[in-house]
């Protein structure tokens, strides 16, 4: 990571806290199936990665990991186990994404590859995990639902990233007359 401003430091300390809070708030809602969640607390992760690269976002995930484990009363169980090594994966694939392809991923791209990541890393540790075969019939819905949360949760980063750096997206068509 190159030199940061005491700012820069707050910020990321902020995106770590909003991480472990939606993670909790997320682990405590209702879900369609146990093993499906909107990944909110992914959010932080994915501005991380965004405005401060792929060691930012690193500490941001392991942070929401090992707190959100905690606070959760998930920590060093099975669903910590899958969720943290998924997790891990994820991250890695942002990262080569954000390094490789930063001109053609905004965070909205970003998030979806990270998500899929997720929901197969998930599946090919519960397989490894439990040794059922039959596990790898949730990936078509797997697959859906990790697209659907990997778009939202990347429109919400990119909404946020803008408002945070000050761009103005949404111009009023009355601005400037």
């Amino acid at each position: 990571m190159k030199s940061l401003r005491t700012r820069d430091i707050a910020r990321m300390g902020l995106l770590a806290a909003a991480a472990v809070v939606l993670f909790v708030f997320e682990s405590l809602a209702p879900r369609p199936l146990p093993w499906m969640k909107l990944g909110l607390g992914n959010l932080p992760v994915v501005l991380g990665l965004s405005l401060y690269g792929p060691s930012a976002a690193l500490v941001i995930s392991l942070l929401k990991l090992f707190l959100g484990g905690l606070l959760s009363g998930a920590w060093a169980g099975p669903s910590f186990f899958i969720g943290g090594v998924a997790g891990l994966c994820s991250w890695l694939v942002m990262a080569i994404a954000w390094k490789w392809g930063r001109s053609y991923f905004s965070e909205v791209g970003l998030s979806v590859w990270g998500a899929l990541t997720h929901q197969v890393s998930q599946l090919a540790v519960a397989y490894i995990y439990i040794g059922q075969i039959a596990l790898f019939s949730l990936l078509p819905l797997a697959l859906l639902s990790a697209l659907l949360s990997g778009i939202l949760i990347g429109l919400l980063a990119y909404w946020v990233r803008a408002r945070w750096s000050g761009e103005r997206f949404f111009k009023s068509e009355f601005e400037g007359s």
